[in-house]
């Protein structure tokens, strides 16, 4: 009885991939399960503070105008994390070891375990700014409604199997993403969209905040891949 409860509970037992929003990660684009896309761009920060008032008036002006120039919503995203410092240690054993120079190298392993203790004294954060620019078909007015509407019938299965309406997609929101990072530059900040490494990094580390610390991803090349 006991073995039959248990085969029952583990039918039952459901994929975690059933609660993501996305179905997958292409061509540095999310593509979520309803259809629409998903482009991650990392912002740079701005110190507004000590800019002097003719800066910040300037900053205020432009960042008015990018408001009133979207089309479509906007998601900006900050994420605080524990810095991880462990590359940066291992980056500093391996020149310790290939040091020549006894000096310097005792330099460095002094330097190194300084920056260890540290880190391990405080929880040093670090601080990330995203912008997801979403793409709809059903948002884009330079189509008729009749084209945006046979966009999104059954448009997971759609985006899925056929390469070249993903394309399509993907096309406009190319064009919206650069618009996008013209108004965010004209602001004086510095923009880099994700690519599918780093995205993968990005919702892997935002999913499992305390296992990415310790167990970081494989490069996209290395990555075995559930096709089913």
């Amino acid at each position: 009885m006991k073995n039959k409860k248990a085969a029952k509970q583990k039918k039952k037992t459901v994929p975690a991939q059933l609660h993501l929003l996305f179905s997958e990660i292409r061509n540095d684009t999310i593509i979520m399960k309803d259809g629409t896309l998903r482009a991650v761009l990392m912002v740079s920060s701005l110190n507004f503070a000590l800019k002097n008032e003719d800066e910040q008036n300037a900053i205020i002006s432009t960042y008015v105008s990018f408001l009133n120039s979207l089309e479509h919503p906007l998601q900006v995203v900050m994420q605080s994390r524990r810095l991880q410092i462990k590359p940066y240690l291992d980056k500093l054993i391996a020149k310790e070891r290939a040091q020549s120079n006894e000096l310097l190298r005792a330099q460095m392993s002094d330097y190194r375990s300084f920056v260890s203790e540290l880190v391990s004294l405080g929880e040093i954060m670090s601080k990330q700014f995203y912008v997801v620019v979403p793409y709809d078909p059903l948002s884009n007015k330079n189509k008729s409604f009749w084209a945006r509407a046979m966009e999104v019938i059954n448009p997971a299965i759609t985006v899925r199997l056929k390469g070249e309406r993903f394309l399509k997609r993907k096309y406009d929101l190319d064009q919206r993403l650069r618009q996008i990072e013209s108004g965010l530059t004209s602001m004086g900040l510095t923009t880099v969209r994700l690519d599918t490494q780093s995205l993968i990094e990005l919702l892997y580390s935002t999913y499992n905040p305390d296992i990415a610390l310790s167990e970081q991803i494989p490069p996209l090349n290395k990555m075995e891949v559930d096709q089913s």
